[in-house]
């Protein structure tokens, strides 16, 4: 008898589909996720067999695909069928073969999901592989969410027999003479996850035989303390990080009281993914100098005074761009330049938008990154200053300073400090008869 109140059960608990879903299944050819098909099948869900031959182990991979294949027609069920070159892949991308096989099958399962039109992809993974994962995470250095190890749903993938080990499995399979093809490489003990099957459970279960069971209870606990821990840690995000046009920024003062530091620091930085490493750099260095930089793949984290500010990476300084009289919008960087004319001399206090006297312009103009030694005459003074100098006295983040957009005439002269302070050379008077508006807007 196949356990399907057990079955069912377990996919309205876990809240894995509802009907009238359709589901993928991934199916090897191996027991496991046979089992799952027969489970599948006799419940009536509307469901399609996805198979992967990664050209690993020769004729043995075409034995499982025909297999697999004839298995989808008996059931008269929709069958996909891919090959992949396995080691070609990681070898062109730097990684182990089982990983590259990892990445292929996720991603090709993703393509028939959405071409195919099915809701979510089944895998056959069991309380033993949720084991192994959780002694592979622990045994290379693992984060919270590393504890849990394999959950039932996650986004559009379900492991709906999480609720049965391994030898339950092989129990069932044996009980309905269910036909199934074996993987000789899982003997192999060069796998990892193969040698913690096959040389570490068996003194662990030694130690206790109920260790399937202790592992679920452990990694529900663990999954209930990752949930709480999100939590709070959206909690705090809400409170103490501070989102601006320009980047996010967290008060150094904040830093220093969370406890505990580390975590809690690391969790708010994970969306913007730095590492544990970088995450305890930054709490060395949090008494450095202004300026000091960290880096995720994607993001920087600055010292700037008494802040730490996170902004993405980006190239910081932007190729020239010419403003003509006919330009009426220019793009630099993240933000755009407005250009209109109007013969109504008029001026608004808006930082965002300079007021110029348009017949001092000579086209072309420069809009530009700012270069060492600019120099300007700020609005309302008559001496010139150094734009480093205005930035630090005006207290500029040092991630600003690289990329604030510099208007520049034609005859090299400084018109405006975008979203800061235009020229005292430019300003409107009596005499002026056209005006240039220049408006800075955020894409």
């Amino acid at each position: 008898m196949l356990p399907l109140s057990q079955f069912q059960d377990f996919i309205e608990q876990q809240k894995l589909f509802v009907q009238g879903n359709r589901i993928l299944l991934a199916v090897s050819g191996g027991k496991d996720s046979v089992l799952m098909l027969h489970l599948f099948k006799a419940i009536g869900v509307d469901i399609g067999v996805a198979h992967c031959n990664f050209n690993l182990r020769a004729d043995e991979a075409q034995r499982d695909e025909s297999f697999v294949a004839l298995l989808a027609k008996n059931f008269e069920l929709p069958f996909y069928v891919t090959h992949f070159d396995t080691k070609k892949y990681a070898a062109e991308n730097k990684i182990s073969t089982q990983m590259a096989a990892r990445e292929l099958r996720y991603n090709w399962f993703e393509e028939i999901r959405c071409t195919a039109g099915y809701d979510y992809i089944a895998l056959a993974q069991h309380q033993n592989d949720a084991l192994e994962t959780l002694l592979i995470n622990l045994t290379r250095g693992t984060g919270i969410s590393g504890l849990h190890g394999i959950l039932p749903k996650r986004d559009l993938l379900i492991r709906p027999l999480l609720f049965l080990n391994r030898q339950q499995i092989d129990e069932i399979v044996r009980v309905n003479n269910i036909d199934f093809v074996e993987d000789s490489s899982n003997a192999s003990t060069k796998y990892t996850r193969n040698k913690i099957r096959l040389e570490v459970v068996p003194h662990l279960q030694a130690i206790n035989p109920n260790l399937e069971k202790t592992f679920v209870e452990n990694i529900e606990r663990f999954a209930e303390l990752e949930t709480f821990l999100t939590i709070q840690v959206q909690k705090l995000a809400h409170e103490i990080l501070d989102k601006r046009n320009d980047g996010i920024y967290i008060s150094l003062a904040e830093i220093f009281r969370l406890n505990p530091q580390k975590l809690l620091l690391y969790e708010l930085l994970k969306p913007f993914n730095f590492s544990e490493n970088v995450v305890h750099e930054i709490i060395a260095g949090l008494k450095a100098l202004s300026g000091t930089h960290f880096f995720s793949t994607t993001h920087q984290a600055i010292i700037n005074r008494n802040d730490l500010v996170i902004v993405e990476k980006s190239v910081s300084v932007t190729a020239n761009q010419f403003i003509h009289p006919t330009t009426e919008n220019i793009a630099f960087g993240n933000v755009e330049i407005s250009l209109v004319f109007t013969m109504e001399v008029k001026f608004e206090v808006n930082l965002n938008k300079a007021f110029i006297n348009a017949d001092k312009l000579i086209f072309p103009l420069v809009l530009r990154n700012w270069q060492n030694g600019d120099k300007f005459i700020p609005l309302g003074m008559r001496n010139p200053k150094k734009v480093s100098d205005y930035f630090i006295d005006e207290k500029v983040p040092l991630h600003l300073k690289k990329v604030t957009p510099i208007l520049v005439n034609g005859n090299g002269e400084i018109i405006w400090i975008a979203g800061m302070r235009q020229d005292n050379r430019y300003k409107l008077t009596t005499a002026t008869k056209k005006v240039a508006i220049f408006e800075l807007k955020i894409k």
